[in-house]
């Protein structure tokens, strides 16, 4: 990191790469490509461990569970898929968006799911049965990221309303709509103790 040099490039993917990410570990990398396949590399040598194949557009996230047993993704078919990351098979397929997923998180602890959406909304869902548990409505565009506070009490999520929302991750509610950027909000994070967020915006600004 420190050089900035390229240690490995790992090619697979026949389109774009839109989302990338580590295992807790850092044994594994998972990426979601425009081909319609999520990939799981091994991150020493750059093989590929397995290519996931189910949906049946772009995949827009990916993302590993902290104990890394899980992936889940989601895509512009409208789903989000939870997959044994070992075995590489879907576990479930969550359907409930009615526009493209476009983020996708594990809480911490791996119980629930956080998606975001061209329809809008914000989407928990309950990791093991794949059940809604509540849809946050309140950006007037599309949600383009989404993330869990590492306690898993907040959900922050950005738009191309150009506002960052803090939401009650129990109840559903908003806590704190942050306004700032003059153009779409690309991208959201919680600090690891929770209390920052920090994002990017088309508008070419980090806040």
């Amino acid at each position: 990191i420190g050089n900035s040099a390229v240690i490995m490039e790992l090619q697979g993917h026949s389109r774009s790469v839109r989302s990338v990410a580590f295992s807790s570990d850092g044994s594994r990398i998972v990426s979601g490509s425009n081909d319609e396949t999520v990939k799981i590399w091994n991150a020493a040598t750059g093989e590929v461990e397995n290519t996931l194949q189910g949906h049946s557009h772009w995949v827009r996230s990916v993302a590993f569970s902290s104990d890394g047993s899980r992936i889940v993704s989601g895509s512009a078919d409208k789903t989000v898929k939870i997959w044994n990351a070992a075995t590489g098979e879907v576990e479930n397929t969550l359907q409930g968006h009615s526009g493209s997923v476009t983020s996708v998180a594990f809480s911490s602890d791996g119980s629930r799911i956080v998606s975001g959406s061209d329809d809008k909304t914000v989407k928990i869902w309950n990791a093991a049965t794949g059940e809604v548990e509540n849809t946050l409505q309140g950006h007037s565009y599309y949600v383009t990221s989404v993330a869990f506070s590492s306690d898993g009490s907040r959900i922050v999520s950005g738009s191309n309303d150009k506002t960052v929302k803090i939401w009650n991750a129990a109840t559903g509610e908003v806590e704190n709509t942050l306004q700032g950027h003059s153009h779409y909000v690309t991208s959201v994070a919680f600090s690891s103790d929770g209390s920052r967020i920090v994002s990017g915006s088309d508008d070419k600004r980090s806040e």
